[in-house]
């Protein structure tokens, strides 16, 4: 069904199938084809790509269509931006104004000012804007979210061995900016005071980063990232008020420990928290389809994805004036 509003066409959603698109058929994009293609009720038109050869082999592994434009793309009611983030601003834009629903990968845009425009793009359009915060749809954080309360500290070490993928960004858009985004869904408020240093190791951006972030409510969150790391270590630890909660983001797994007072003083109680493993991927992918049905759905949105940039380019700032 469409409608018109503002000279701009409108898809309405129902439960009725949902065609989908990528734009961007590397690292990411692949993936998003290869889930997309697989989703039970969404019929995935296929993928566009500036490299064909790519596109094409892609495209056939996933048994969709190689589509040969933006505008064959902007068919289809929702679209996975996956392209180099200096193009987010300009194709996301682009399908947004088509009347697309858009998931765009992280970060939403380079700037700050270009993550504000899409997200008003979006809300005169009446859109969806989602942003690809793939680890805050892992079912360990998703889980810990649910659980935590009252968090008063937050601890983060997001280490990998280099690669030549994502060397156009710091490694504080690259890899922080995940445990960015999940800080701040824990706090719920915005920074007061951010402090941070870091360096390039094996590139000409910084490749290693220490941020330290206070917020108005107390909560202080300390975050490593590094891309030269000898090993890969994902984990995230919240302190609670009484309760301790760790994250292992590659196993997938949450355990906890609890202050239990009873007549004979005071114990701390460790537990494991069963989790459902799921590719976080199909989950955020599943949430962003649910969403431009118009079901309440945990994305990440256009507003929450400007938000982790900010704090993203405050660090990056902090780091260059030492």
């Amino acid at each position: 069904m469409y409608s018109r509003s503002g000279g701009i066409i409108l898809r309405l959603m129902t439960n009725h199938e949902i065609t989908a698109a990528v734009v961007g058929t590397g690292h990411l994009g692949r993936h998003h084809v290869r889930i997309l293609a697989g989703m039970d009720g969404v019929r995935c038109l296929g993928a566009y790509d500036a490299d064909r050869e790519r596109l094409v082999d892609i495209a056939a592994e996933h048994g969709v269509a190689a589509l040969a434009s933006l505008e064959e793309v902007s068919e289809a009611d929702a679209v996975v931006v996956a392209t180099p983030t200096v193009a987010h601003r300009e194709v996301a834009g682009a399908l947004l104004e088509a009347g697309c629903h858009v998931l765009v990968e992280k970060p939403i845009t380079t700037t700050v000012a270009e993550a504000d425009e899409l997200v008003a793009m979006a809300e005169n359009a009446d859109r969806i804007l989602a942003v690809g915060h793939v680890e805050y749809h892992n079912p360990a954080v998703q889980a810990a979210l649910g659980l935590a309360n009252d968090v008063r500290y937050l601890e983060s070490q997001r280490l990998s061995p280099f690669t030549a993928r994502s060397i156009d960004v710091d490694v504080i858009l690259d890899l922080m900016i995940h445990d960015l985004q999940i800080t701040l869904a824990v706090a719920g408020c915005q920074p007061s005071e951010i402090r941070a240093v870091g360096v390039p190791v094996l590139t000409k951006k910084v490749d290693l980063c220490h941020a330290w972030i206070e917020f108005p409510g107390g909560l202080v969150a300390n975050l490593t990232a590094s891309r030269v790391s000898a090993e890969r270590i994902r984990k995230l630890r919240l302190f609670a008020r009484e309760a301790y909660f760790s994250i292992d983001y590659a196993d997938q797994s949450l355990s906890s420990a609890e202050l239990v007072r009873g007549p004979e003083g005071i114990d701390i109680v460790p537990q494991q928290v069963e989790v459902a493993k799921e590719e976080p991927l199909k989950a955020e992918l599943e949430s962003f389809i649910a969403a431009c049905r118009g079901e309440a759905a945990p994305i990440v949105d256009g507003r929450t994805g400007a938000a982790a940039l900010a704090a993203a380019i405050t660090i990056r700032n902090c780091v260059e004036k030492r």
